[in-house]
């Protein structure tokens, strides 16, 4: 064989080992391949993050009823200062406010290790932050990151809200005023993460959260692993706990999480308002990936908003969902421009009260004096391989005020109560392939009549 000859064989493996990589290699739904980033996860090693602070080493003491905020603030600004470190907490419980990492600085509990939130709302300053799709004046979290790169938060132990305090509060100011909104009760979160690249947040436990649990806004290549986020639906209900709130992100992977709480498990949100979209505070989700989790009881497995401008290339598969409300809440604002699309939903069982849920959402409707946008919509929205029990299989409203179309159903198995098919002719251009919906008297799995999250709706 000549020289030439085994150079053209060489090149025509190498073309076709080439093209096969890139036949094989996953796509987002817009189909754009998948980033390698996303696979290539690996546990926090804080013994290359620098130098180790151990808390109770630098003055803290194990001692869950004396407030020691500004003793850890201290810690974390002594590493910064020094080039960065790891703060550690050690087995024990230590009680704190508001705490600010800096660039460098990193976070570890180790098993047994407890940061618990204070419940007294005076020992939260008040700042410009992010809530609600608004950049206004309110009460920071726990823990604090802004302007990172490069941070972590990792470990075995717990980060405790501790807000009991705060849902009592939250539910007799509702009493005595149905009107109050989320944010007239005052509380603060656990986690919020801001204006940050190259974070990962691993292997804790988040839980008891005042208000939301964690909340990301304008981060990238963001990784969530291994986490477990709790918030109680009894005895006490706990209010807009919401496990994951992704806000204005890209490229943001939630993997292996357990998540039970009493309001939405993931939350896609952006900002909200009739000029929604030309406000630079405002920004789409886009890359995400959600996969191999378990869900307990939540509000909605995935939602779009109820603060949510674009949602684009969201990938939500190979987890199981048990006793949600919803497995899919569209929450289509008619004071809000609004465009999801290139949404799929794949390899998913378990059961959910309602499969499908699509209506306006007109919570605190608010359009300032302006005119209603004119762009609310939903379109490429994928729904496969999806073996489901429920009570309504389909609560999704045609409206005036926003278009669905192009969605795709593909090999679902779905036992309904109420499987409500005639509401699919709310969606123009439905493409149904394998899709089997069986009619049942009753199922294992029984659903409050009306929990909290339907109010909103009205």
């Amino acid at each position: 064989m000549t020289i030439q000859n085994i150079s053209k064989l060489l090149f025509s493996f190498s073309f076709l080992f080439f093209f096969s990589g890139l036949k094989s290699q996953e796509k987002f739904p817009d189909g754009t391949a998948i980033p390698k980033w996303f696979k290539e996860n690996k546990p926090t090693d804080i013994n290359t993050l620098g130098k180790k602070y151990i808390i109770t080493e630098n003055g803290m003491k194990n001692d869950s009823t004396i407030l020691q905020t500004k003793k850890l603030q201290e810690i974390i600004n002594l590493a910064a200062k020094n080039g960065g470190g790891v703060i550690i907490i050690p087995k024990g419980t230590f009680l704190i406010s508001s705490v600010f990492f800096k660039q460098g600085t990193h976070l570890y509990l180790e098993k047994g290790a407890k940061l618990k939130g204070s419940d007294d709302i005076n020992d939260f300053p008040v700042m410009t932050t992010r809530m609600e799709g608004q950049t206004v004046k309110y009460f920071p979290a726990l823990i604090n990151a802004d302007g990172l790169d490069g941070f972590t938060i990792s470990g075995k132990g717990t980060l405790d809200g501790n807000g009991l305090r705060f849902w009592k509060s939250f539910w007799k100011r509702r009493e005595w005023n149905p009107k109050c909104t989320n944010m007239d009760e005052m509380r603060p979160r656990i986690i919020y993460i801001s204006n940050s690249k190259n974070v990962q947040i691993e292997g804790i436990t988040v839980k008891n959260s005042p208000f939301w649990s964690t909340h990301y806004y304008k981060s990238q290549f963001v990784k969530l692993l291994n986490l477990t986020i709790l918030a109680p639906k009894a005895p006490v209900k706990a209010p807009s706990t919401d496990a994951i709130d992704i806000d204005a992100c890209s490229n943001f992977l939630v993997k292996n999480c357990y998540m039970s709480v009493n309001d939405d498990a993931i939350a896609l949100k952006g900002g909200k308002g009739p000029k929604a979209d030309v406000d630079p505070n405002n920004g789409e989700n886009r890359n995400i990936i959600i996969e191999d989790n378990t869900f307990g009881f939540c509000h909605s497995a995935l939602t779009c908003g109820s603060e949510s401008i674009h949602n684009y290339n969201i990938i939500f598969r190979n987890s199981t969902v048990k006793d949600a409300s919803r497995l899919l809440h569209l929450k289509m604002r008619p004071d809000t421009p609004q465009h999801y699309e290139y949404i799929t939903l794949d390899n998913i069982k378990g059961n959910v009260k309602t499969f499908l849920y699509v209506k306006g959402w007109n919570q605190f409707f608010d359009l300032k004096g302006e005119e209603a946008p004119k762009r609310r919509l939903a379109n490429d929205i994928v729904l496969k391989n999806i073996d489901i029990d429920c009570e309504t299989a389909f609560s999704v409203e045609a409206s005036d005020l926003y278009e669905l179309k192009d969605f795709t159903f593909e090999n679902l198995k779905i036992r309904a109560l109420k499987p409500e098919e005639q509401n699919l002719k709310a969606i123009k251009n439905l493409k149904q392939t394998k899709v089997n919906i069986t009619k049942v008297a009753s199922l294992s799995q029984t659903y409050d009549k009306k929990d909290d999250s339907d109010i909103a709706a009205k």
